[in-house]
């Protein structure tokens, strides 16, 4: 029964509960969860060693029966059904555990560093706009969250700490306002149940989210060794993997959202130049670690801001992550250029990434066609004498600006300095010319640590930064 393996790190500890003689679960497993519908999922735990444990379903009052290991731990995988509930599944090894109030529908993990995390109630003196209106809203018996308690460690945990909690005002306030946003509105499109799972941690790099295996390709990142002495940290590489990924892994899902990305500007051993190659290593050893397919990853591109440290490398990392689309299979990417704010590296809006990151969900995983979810992305330049034609990929109506002139478009000749430039909407194209420069060879539109996007195509998804030089 525990041949495919995917959770045998987490079923090694499980031995405590032989000590007791009865079922011992993992809180990812436990009233009020929600199960992913028509799937196969694994259940697993502990129990009296080398015993045998039953397992029944209320959907389909199926029992099923495995025996446990002599550490007692045992994996079992069932089938669900069509979204609905409430269920109850019953286990026992002689001595009885049901848990109750199951709902089968759609469940999501949400993960990254402050911007997935801040939560619905912000952080101090960093307002989440509307959000007093959100939460008044809040209430919903078929919205269940399961926010991952922070934990480092150097190896691989069996166990996390959080609770499956009904969505109200109150358990919405303290969970993240990204995750909760998405999970709500998809609750409402679907109309069927909705799980999300929150483990994220403010200010942390990507190593940190990746497990040893992961990081094998990148030699110059020290992962802690099997018994290493230095203290966890949220900083180390895997730590984070290990304490909050690790628990949770193999639990049944649709797919992933990921904001993160703020932390690799400045972080040392890290750099944005690779963050893309780290990006796809993690995401294959995510998708490994649930054996579950090639599930959805979806994500966030960093927040327009002054970062105070290494200026201008923002730009550099965002280009990384468009770069990691070609990279992921079944990814999709969000652009923030537009929702960005001057005063502080947590943008108070929320509700449009939430959004974004839905219509790819919608799109991409659930199949609901006429629902645009991509971002322009350049595609070539043709330049014309001193003006220079951009076309892109994801504009098949063309674009619209919403100031009076497009902002954040700079031209540079050979000498590689830029200008500002003039951009209008021409056609299918963005033109682009500038007064200093009249033998033009490069453009950039975006391409700084702070702008304020403004040029969407016309189903309102703003134009993603890019150069076209690589200087």
């Amino acid at each position: 029964m525990l041949k495919r393996g995917t959770l045998g790190i987490i079923l090694a500890v499980l031995v405590t509960a032989t000590a007791w003689g009865k079922i011992k679960l993992p809180a990812i497993i436990g009233n009020n969860m929600v199960l992913q519908q028509q799937s196969e999922v694994p259940l697993w735990g502990g129990a009296t060693a080398n015993t045998s444990v039953k397992v029944v379903t209320s959907w389909n009052h199926k029992t099923y029966t495995i025996r446990s290991d002599a550490a007692g731990n045992w994996r079992v995988m069932v089938g669900t059904p069509a979204a609905g509930g409430p269920y109850t599944i019953s286990f026992s090894d002689g001595a009885p555990l049901t848990l109750k109030d199951i709902l089968i529908g759609e469940v999501w993990v949400c993960s990254g560093q402050s911007n997935m995390e801040i939560s619905m109630k912000g952080y101090r003196n960093t307002p989440i706009l509307h959000s007093n209106d959100i939460l008044m809203n809040a209430g919903d018996s078929q919205l269940r969250l399961f926010h991952v308690q922070r934990a480092v460690s150097n190896t691989p945990l069996a166990d996390c700490k959080g609770d499956w909690e009904i969505s109200t005002p109150e358990s919405a306030s303290t969970f993240s306002a990204v995750g909760f946003q998405f999970a709500k509105m998809m609750q409402q499109i679907l109309k069927v149940p909705v799980g999300v799972i929150e483990a994220a941690w403010g200010g942390t790099p990507i190593e940190a989210w990746m497990d040893k295996e992961s990081l094998a390709t990148f030699p110059r990142v020290k992962t802690p060794l099997e018994h290493d002495t230095l203290k966890a940290d949220r900083l180390r590489p895997t730590c984070l993997f290990n304490g909050m990924i690790a628990p949770i892994a193999g639990f049944g899902i649709k797919g992933f959202i990921w904001y993160q990305g703020e932390a690799n500007i400045s972080h040392p051993g890290s750099h944005p130049y690779n963050y893309d190659k780290m990006m796809a290593s993690m995401v294959r050893q995510w998708r490994k670690r649930w054996d579950m397919g090639s599930l959805p990853f979806y994500y966030v591109q960093i927040a327009p801001w002054i970062y105070r440290r290494n200026r201008d490398s923002a730009a550099y990392l965002r280009e990384a992550q468009q770069r990691a689309l070609k990279e992921i299979p079944d990814a999709g990417m969000v652009v923030s250029i537009d929702v960005g704010s001057k005063y502080t590296v947590h943008p108070p809006d929320k509700t449009t990434i939430s959004k974004r990151l839905l219509y790819l969900a919608l799109d991409s995983a659930y199949h609901k066609g006429g629902i645009a979810c991509q971002s322009p992305l350049f595609d070539k330049m043709e330049i014309k004498g001193s003006a220079v034609l951009l076309s892109f990929t994801n504009a098949p109506h063309g674009f619209f600006c919403t100031d009076s002139t497009i902002n954040g478009f700079e031209i540079a000749g050979k000498d590689k300095v830029f200008h500002p430039a003039k951009a209008t909407i021409y056609k299918s194209f963005i033109r682009v010319e500038g007064d200093e420069v009249t033998d033009p060879a490069s453009v950039r539109y975006g391409f700084k640590d702070w702008v304020k996007g403004d040029l969407y195509n016309t189903e309102g998804l703003p134009v993603a930064p890019f150069r076209t030089d690589h200087w």
